[in-house]
């Protein structure tokens, strides 16, 4: 038996490697016995560090810029690299014009990559340039590159092209149906996404995921539930995965649904689905948003991977900052840096709101900063949080100058924190010209005319509180009545202000009646 070669042992070294630092050292090995040109052992080495979920996609391309002549599977492994990052990134683009000018073509494994990435950055031109392409080098027919087509014009709403390419398919595979369910879910045309759906040959768990969530993006998480529901009510359908559950517990999240989350927690227990970061996070983010901050630690404290991921992070410190623990939420986000996750402008949101709720003016303007100094991008959410932490805190015209500065347009939701510390701390002058900017910005929302009547009311000036009311009314603008969701036996019931609708009302009114009997005779037992 021949001895092994410094290639074949490098090779084996390659495919066992789990880590960017054994990586380093495979690689410095490669440099140190003169294989640098080994095109093999490069495209190894490129595909780990671009690809791996511990990979570097930066190291990734110093190895591939030492390579004189890449090939089109080095080529094709760089550019899907830079489309799977986590932020949408142009960089697929200027490798593919490097590919077109050097002597290696493209082939049909280059353009789904282009496509993605095109989606990703909803840049319709750019998807419609590669298009061309693939039309001009014959590649139409490849079912991935069909594919990947209908999901790129979808992506950037123009779902008549979308449906223009599925249309164009001779045999549509399960991935073609799928990618137009989808498409026509995350338009909102969820009519269109049904009648694909009842049509398709055999709707696989994509398909139903891609039912779920359409119903989740389009606000409409009762019939997101519903459609989940049913899934598990068919025999024929396919059993629900992770993805499909992130969409159910997300409704769930929007709703309030506690019970019903808690049993799509069993559920992914008995059923044995892998507790990866996305679902660990979406466990967080629902029993937070549901009023269970120990549960949703609970799961946080308990996920069996290595927390890399800055969504969970965020998912615990805007958890913590929700149910007004600003001082825990500050010290997860140490926790988070320690183990050297970096944050993001979400991240920043989280801190500011547990910034609001916990009154930590100058920890606010610290973490403020920080976002800028880091280069992350400032939302308006960013300045909404910054006006309502000066708010509250009674510094009126601190707040008021943060918003006269401010290098963008303030929106309505930045003008009513500023509202609503006028009212609270009794700024009626200022509240004043901001509620009338309010009301001239959003004519049509009835708590804009609301805010400043009540901004008069705290001043005692009726008549002027009276009069915007009545300037709503003349206008016809209605306030939205209240309502209030309470989750029985797993089942959501919705009571709106006046609304004697639901079955049970006679029932409930009674109870409500003896109640306040109750209530008047032990206030006054006489």
């Amino acid at each position: 038996m021949a001895p092994p070669t410094p290639t074949s042992t490098l090779t084996v070294l390659l495919d066992r490697c789990r880590s960017m630092s054994q990586l380093k050292q495979i690689h410095a090995q490669v440099l140190s016995l003169g294989l640098s040109g080994d095109a093999f052992l490069l495209s190894k080495l490129v595909f780990f560090a671009a690809i791996s979920g511990s990979g570097d996609i930066g190291y990734s391309l110093l190895a591939f810029s030492s390579v004189p002549s890449p090939t089109a599977f080095l080529y094709n492994t760089l550019i899907r690299g830079f489309s799977i990052t986590r932020s949408p990134s142009s960089k697929p683009f200027s490798l593919y014009i490097r590919m077109l000018r050097s002597p290696t073509p493209p082939d049909h494994l280059t353009f789904p990559f282009l496509l993605k990435s095109s989606a990703r950055l909803s840049d319709l031109s750019l998807g419609q340039s590669v298009h061309s392409h693939v039309a001009k080098l014959g590649f139409d027919p490849d079912r991935f590159i069909q594919n990947s087509l209908i999901h790129m014009y979808a992506a950037c709403d123009e779902i008549a092209d979308a449906r223009k390419v599925f249309d164009g398919i001779r045999q549509p595979n399960s991935v073609s149906w799928n990618a137009l369910i989808d498409g026509y879910a995350k338009c909102g045309d969820l009519a269109e996404a049904r009648k694909l759906f009842d049509r398709a040959p055999e709707p696989d768990v994509v398909s139903w995921s891609a039912m779920i969530d359409g119903y989740v993006k389009g606000g409409n998480y009762r019939g997101a539930l519903a459609v989940f529901r049913a899934m598990g009510d068919d025999p024929s359908a396919p059993k629900p995965n992770s993805v499909t559950m992130v969409s159910v517990l997300c409704a769930c999240a929007h709703l309030g649904a506690l019970d019903h989350g808690r049993r799509m927690h069993r559920y992914i227990k008995d059923n044995g689905l892998v507790l990866a970061l996305p679902l660990a996070t979406s466990l967080v983010d629902m029993y937070a948003k549901c009023g269970s901050i120990g549960e949703a630690m609970g799961v946080f404290l308990s996920v069996p991977v290595e927390k890399t991921d800055v969504l969970i992070w965020n998912a615990v410190i805007g958890g913590l900052a929700l149910h007004g623990k600003g001082e825990e939420s500050l010290a997860m986000f140490r926790k988070m840096e320690s183990s050297g996750v970096e944050p993001d402008e979400i991240t920043y949101l989280g801190l500011l709101s547990a910034c609001v709720h916990g009154g930590l003016v100058e920890d606010a303007w610290r973490f403020f900063r920080s976002l800028k100094a880091r280069g992350l991008k400032l939302h308006m959410e960013h300045y909404a949080c910054m006006v309502d932490v000066l708010g509250r805190s009674g510094r009126v015209m601190e707040a008021f100058e943060f918003v006269r500065t401010m290098p963008l347009e303030p929106s309505a939701s930045v003008l009513g924190a500023l509202l609503s510390g006028c009212r609270t701390h009794g700024w009626v002058r200022l509240g004043e010209i901001v509620g009338r900017k309010l009301v001239e910005l959003e004519p049509e929302h009835d708590g804009r005319y609301v805010g400043l009547s009540n901004v008069y009311a705290v001043a005692r000036r009726w008549n002027e509180a009276k009069t915007w009311r009545e300037a709503m009314e003349k206008k016809g603008v209605k306030k939205a009545p209240g309502f209030s969701e309470v989750e029985v036996d797993g089942v959501l019931h919705k009571f709106i202000a006046h609304d004697r609708t639901h079955p049970r009302s006679m029932e409930i009114h009674m109870v409500l009646g003896v109640l306040w009997r109750l209530m008047k005779m032990e206030r006054d037992p006489d």
